[in-house]
């Protein structure tokens, strides 16, 4: 029996609430695992207790100082007194002090960006360039606390030991695909119409809130180039947000790429659908010819997973992340080229024989994507960390 005391605080959107929500119920299936889980108030109602899953719960909401100093002087209290063996911190950072082995999942590229911090000293965003650079001082020194820290791909994984010195295990995240396609939850009304809309258009997919590190204005500006190469035939750039700063979580400011849309005249041709529900998003893919993206950072990329699962090709910027989910399944362009972009999409569009070997190997690439895989590899590692803990406890009762 192997006990796992994990950190959700962390997990409220994005990626780590998605690990959360994939990694919980298979380690509930596994004999021989127990696992306590802490997690923020309004996140652990959607989780119900099991013989082998037991739920913490955080005293209301906290701030993200607040939920650091709870994390540093309250989780170990905690992980004491459930006895647990291993614990597992997924939020990139790792308790200072933990009283067992540590496994740290670090998934946050943006520490380590130097375009995303020249991005905001363009963008005159001094603080969250400010706090972007305390959270990395932190997430590095977690990288060297932690006995054991684990990357979402090979690409990542490298830049950390790159950045740390110290050696970095890469474990790809999951896809579960039978879960993602068997929901037959319609889309929302106003999504819906808005896009039945653009049928018979050429419809570019992209699927993230707004913010900076996507780098929707390099997919605007192309899309510009797009709408006068491509006529007469539509285009359309089919967005799972809106480009409202208090539309999308974070403190991302959104209005002055709403106004480069206007400045370049596709507001008709750039369609906001707005926030879908995940057992929905599967009709936006599907919907779609093309999906896009200029990400300038990434760690792992779901949506591209779910793309290629979808068989749509994928235009992609050309970061090692995107080369190494992707592989053969995408064609790449440099990240900031709104030219080449264009090119690249107008090839794809245009070219049956390259989009059908790329949506065949989109589908065939999503199928080495395993949340059961991840979980069996994750729990080896606990298993080992848990084995050498307690072979040099009983070394120094002998001793």
């Amino acid at each position: 029996m192997i006990h796992l005391f994990i950190n959700g605080l962390a997990a409220s959107a994005g990626g780590g609430l998605t690990y959360i929500r994939n990694v919980l119920p298979r380690l509930a299936k596994r004999d021989g695992v127990c696992a306590t889980v802490l997690l923020s108030k309004s996140l652990a109602g959607e989780f119900e207790e099991t013989p082998g899953i037991a739920i913490l719960c955080s005293n209301g909401a906290l701030s993200a100082a607040a939920r650091f100093c709870y994390e540093q002087y309250e989780v170990p209290r905690m992980i004491r007194r459930t006895g647990a063996d291993v614990l597992l911190s997924p939020g990139n950072f790792a308790i200072f002090r933990s009283p067992v082995p540590q496994i740290l999942l670090s998934g946050n590229a943006l520490y380590l960006s130097k375009d995303f911090a020249r991005d905001l000293r363009l963008r005159g965003e001094y603080r969250m360039w400010l706090d972007n650079a305390v959270k990395a001082k932190l997430a590095q020194w977690s990288v060297n606390t932690a006995e054991c820290t684990i990357a979402p791909t090979t690409a990542f994984s490298n830049d950390l030991r790159e950045w740390t010195g110290k050696d970095v295990i890469a474990l790809h995240h999951g896809f579960d695909q039978e879960s993602f396609f068997s929901n037959c939850a319609p889309l929302p009304q106003p999504s819906d119409e808005k896009l039945a809309s653009t049928q018979g258009s050429l419809r570019l997919l992209l699927v993230s809130h707004y913010n900076y590190y996507r780098n929707f204005e390099t997919l605007i500006r192309g899309l510009a180039i797009l709408k006068k190469r491509l006529t007469p035939r539509n285009v359309r750039l089919i967005l799972t947000c809106t480009l409202n700063s208090s539309d999308n979580p974070g403190s991302y400011q959104a209005e002055s790429t709403a106004a480069l849309v206007r400045e370049l005249g596709v507001s008709h041709e750039v369609v906001e659908l707005g926030a879908i529900p995940y057992n929905s998003v599967h009709r936006v893919y599907r919907a779609c010819d093309l999906y896009v993206t200029a990400a300038y950072a990434e760690t792992f990329a779901h949506p591209l997973v779910e793309a290629m699962a979808s068989g749509l090709p994928v235009i992609a910027s050309d970061i090692a992340v995107h080369r190494e989910i992707c592989g053969q399944a995408a064609m790449y362009f440099p990240r900031f080229s709104a030219e080449d972009f264009a090119e690249t999409a107008i090839l794809a569009s245009q070219s049956p024989e390259p989009s059908a070997t790329m949506r065949a190997a989109g589908i065939s690439r999503s199928r080495d994507f395993s949340w059961e895989k991840h979980v069996r590899e994750l729990l080896s590692l606990a298993g080992t960390l848990a084995h050498t803990r307690r072979r040099s406890e009983n070394n120094c009762d002998l001793g």
